[in-house]
């Protein structure tokens, strides 16, 4: 299964892709879009839609993983974190591809095995899962793949689980 973990942002919108076989999980890509700080809104949001588009179109994920949006201390945060999401998830879905979302404890007890672990506890985790070299940085890139590595991790379980149906 090939996961493409999307950790939402305006500013910066963090991307993970993560192949597994079996249970071996292999990082295949990771970085992050920026949007021009001093644009209008629209405006970033259109540049932020082409840019998830041609990352999906380049990469062909069977799943696209975003993380869930509870709470944000800062209404303004939460509204650009909430957008960035819906474009990521809008652009999934007119793909036909599967998506799947998370929340940050969830992806912090699969990845580090506590649900309020840190973001260096899981950037750590996350290298030592995909066998890179050092955490991805900055923090957006490792939640990404985390995300990718929740899903990809679950997904065995729920295979078994749809077995028995």
């Amino acid at each position: 299964m090939f996961a493409l973990g999307i950790d939402p942002g305006l500013s910066r919108c963090g991307y993970g892709a993560v192949r597994s076989n079996g249970a071996e999980l292999r990082c295949v890509a990771f970085g992050h879009l920026t949007t021009p700080v001093d644009a209008p809104l629209a405006s970033r949001l259109g540049v932020l839609l082409a840019d998830l588009e041609d990352l999906l179109d380049e990469l062909r994920p069977e799943v696209v993983v975003v993380e869930r949006v509870l709470f944000q201390v800062n209404a303004r945060t939460a509204m650009s974190v909430g957008q960035a999401s819906g474009l990521a998830l809008a652009s999934a879905a007119r793909r036909g591809i599967e998506v799947a979302q998370y929340s940050p404890n969830e992806v912090k007890q699969a990845v580090a095995g506590y649900g309020s672990a840190d973001k260096l506890a899981v950037a750590t985790m996350v290298a030592t899962l995909l066998g890179l070299a050092s955490p991805p940085t900055p923090a957006d890139r490792a939640d990404a793949l985390a995300l990718a590595v929740t899903h990809l991790a679950g997904a065995a379980l729920r295979a078994a689980e749809a077995s028995l149906r």
